[in-house]
């Protein structure tokens, strides 16, 4: 798995990294407005996160749609910023992007040099998420699919939801609480062990061939003799 640029006590950006850290992992957590982004990063993120907030204004209600989430009062305008640390030394850069149209053109220096994507998906809203499915394949970033829950979703089977977002039988697709670190952590590993099965296998170098014996010496061979001076 390819490393990602770090910012590091070491390095740059003065952040402290994990001795064990041997994998710099981007992830980029997308969805719509309102599904969740902000949440699930605070939720996992070691460090403290970054945040870029804004209160929503009434500039904003006729391009901002506050069907299914009418107590939210802001919204994302860059990027949210988190760190988790898992087991085997690979740490995860969680950069949240903004789910608004308005804001696409930020998508291409957000998404470069991740490996992959979560995308957080709202039940209740599920046209909703298109647009960033559509925004994640362009790119080319392979991801998984969390299943933001919320207490007024209505119930699925996964063969309605992989038919209704149009989903690849390989891509994972979960449940998920983003208020919930173990939950949420369990969908960033669903996306990780997907990104590792599409990693290229690993070939290890072939063996050196052993080195040849010398060859004793032959005395007949020797352009010397005993009657020849020296």
């Amino acid at each position: 798995m390819a490393s990602a640029p770090s910012s590091s006590s070491n390095g740059s950006g003065g952040l402290h990294l994990p001795d064990t850290a041997r994998e710099l992992v981007k992830i980029l957590v997308a969805g719509p407005f309102g599904v969740g982004k902000t949440t699930l990063i605070d939720s996992v993120s070691e460090i403290r996160p970054l945040h870029t907030e804004e209160r929503l204004s009434e500039a904003s209600v006729s391009v901002d749609d506050l069907e299914g989430v009418r107590n939210k009062t802001t919204t994302t305008v860059a990027i949210d910023f988190g760190r988790i640390s898992l087991k085997g030394g690979i740490v995860l850069y969680l950069f949240g992007t903004p789910g608004q149209e308005r804001f696409r053109s930020l998508w291409s220096d957000i998404a470069y040099g991740a490996l992959g994507a979560l995308v957080l998906v709202d039940t209740r809203r599920i046209d909703d998420s298109f647009e960033v499915l559509g925004l994640v394949e362009d790119s080319g970033l392979p991801y998984a699919v969390a299943l933001n829950t919320f207490p007024d979703s209505r119930p699925y089977t996964e063969e309605q939801l992989r038919r209704s977002l149009d989903l690849d039988p390989t891509t994972p697709m979960v449940l998920c609480d983003a208020r919930d670190q173990n939950s949420s952590v369990d969908a960033l590993l669903s996306l990780v062990e997907h990104l590792l099965t599409l990693a290229p296998p690993v070939t290890p170098p072939a063996p050196a061939p052993a080195p040849a014996a010398a060859a004793a010496p032959n005395p007949a061979a020797s352009p010397w003799t005993e009657n020849q001076p020296r």
